[in-house]
This record gives C-alpha cells, structure tokens and sequence, in this order.
C-alpha cells in the first residue's frame, strides 16, 4: 500500500493482500483511479436485523431462560450429597 489511506486501481490486483489485512483490521481506504480519488472501500460490518415480530421474539426469549431455576440451599444440599457419595464420609 502507498503511504496514507490511498490504492491505486493497479495496486488492487497486485497488492489485494495487505487490502484485505486492512480491511480486516477495520481499517477504510480510498481507491484512487488516474490520480483521482473515485470512491472508498471500507470494511463490511454485520448487523443484526431489526425485530419485527415482537410475539416471536418474546417466544424465543422464553425458550433459552430455563424453566426451573433450584434454589442456592437446595443447590448445596445436592452438591455435598454429591460430594459424600463420590469421596466418601469424610466430609464434613
């Protein structure tokens, strides 16, 4: 690449990798095309698509909280009964 933000058209073909580490990197560059600047190429960003059935979504959402939540007492209770039955008494 030249120095700055600048490709020229023939650099495209012959430098295509280091645009493409620049472009990974998040970087924007300027194509510059018989010494003039013509356009910008940047970095494609992912968005997620706008939510236009709430009913689905709320739906969705209800399937990945869990339906039965155990309390912390009860939690610790079957942990050290766990406990007791692989490593033995003693525990205390």
């Amino acid at each position: 690449m030249q120095s700055g933000n600048f490709i020229t058209t023939t650099e495209l073909r012959t430098k295509s990798k280091k645009l493409v580490e620049t472009l990974k990197n998040g970087g924007s560059l300027s194509l510059v095309h018989r010494s003039k600047v013509i356009g910008k190429i940047k970095p494609y960003i992912h968005e997620a698509p706008p939510i236009k059935d709430i009913k689905a979504f709320i739906k969705t959402l209800d399937g990945l909280i869990p339906g039965k939540i155990i309390p912390r007492k009860e939690r610790e209770k079957r942990y050290r009964e766990h406990l007791m039955k692989k490593y033995g008494k003693g525990l205390s």
